[in-house]
């Protein structure tokens, strides 16, 4: 196991190696000056230089990337270009908002995908397995603005039940947590029906009936907990789309984490806050991977045994 970790350590610091150094470049030959951003629309060319020089902007790609590498490896995300405010400071202020959203979203797409995902599996090939297949396509196809906005206008204002922004109670998490739920179960009703299928076609289950148990203890008992390990897999990588990929969720709902400052910080081409929350994206997607890995021999000891 010590081996196994060490292995996936050094090849998680690689990918994040990789993710710094490909954007770090995208940014570098994006057409948007961040200067321009800083200095203003009145602000002279020489004005425009010594603020460029002073950012270190005027030197080359390595040297630039050089330099973020070192602060990073100190732990410093690099300085606001706008906000005059450490990266850092900004994503950690955000950082709770983003994973109280985080875990919204995935108890309801997982409580939703998963429970549609088996009552399609064992009505296969009837009007309600199409029904809740062709249902699923739609709720992944769906825009995330249109079902927020959906959300809010019925239960926020027609109804009232919940706040139409905000943070700080349940109240608040309840409808963009639905709203991530409904757009990612899609996802995991379709996976998990396949893999409910074809465990249900297994020998053990065959076995598990031949043997006079009730249907209900075969599905839950025998059948649920193998058939839930490829969804296992995929709550890893929502672990890193949740952080910094929920920014239309976010803005409809004036929800403040991270994916909303990141939405910001392109909007004016603050390069530091694009690096730091990308950089902690994909920490989040790299340890999530990992995590599910582990766990995943937890739940099934023949994947331990090989």
């Amino acid at each position: 196991m010590a081996a196994y970790l060490m292995r996936r350590l050094v090849a998680a610091f690689l990918i994040l190696l990789g993710v710094a150094a490909i954007t770090f470049f995208l940014l570098y030959v994006l057409p948007a000056d961040p200067v321009r951003q800083i200095a203003g629309r009145s602000a002279t060319a020489q004005t425009v230089e010594n603020i460029r020089h002073q950012l270190g902007l005027d030197q080359p790609f390595l040297v630039q990337f050089g330099r973020y590498l070192a602060g990073l490896s100190q732990g410093d995300l690099g300085h606001s270009y706008l906000q005059k405010t450490d990266v850092a400071t900004l994503i950690w202020a955000r950082l709770p908002a983003s994973l109280l959203l985080m875990a919204g979203g995935i108890f309801c797409e997982l409580l939703i995908g998963l429970t549609l995902g088996v009552i399609a599996a064992l009505r296969r090939g009837s009007a309600l397995d199409q029904g809740l297949m062709v249902g699923s396509f739609v709720a992944v196809s769906a825009p995330q603005f249109v079902v927020g906005l959906l959300l809010l206008y019925i239960f926020g204002v027609r109804l009232s039940w919940f706040p139409i922004s905000g943070y700080g109670s349940f109240s608040h998490l309840v409808l963009p947590s639905v709203t991530l739920g409904i757009l990612g179960s899609g996802w995991y009703s379709r996976m998990m029906r396949s893999s409910m299928i074809d465990v249900l076609r297994a020998d053990y289950i065959r076995t598990a009936r031949a043997k006079g148990l009730g249907r209900a203890r075969v599905v839950l008992r025998h059948a649920l907990p193998n058939a839930i390990l490829p969804v296992v897999a995929m709550i890893g990588i929502d672990i890193g789309i949740f952080m910094g990929g929920i920014v239309v969720v976010e803005s409809v709902f004036g929800w403040p984490g991270i994916g909303q400052l990141a939405w910001q910080a392109i909007q004016r081409v603050d390069i530091p806050i694009i690096m730091g929350v990308t950089l902690v994206s994909a920490t989040a997607i790299v340890l999530g991977n990992l995590l599910a890995d582990i766990i995943t021999p937890l739940i099934d000891p023949r994947i331990r045994l090989r």
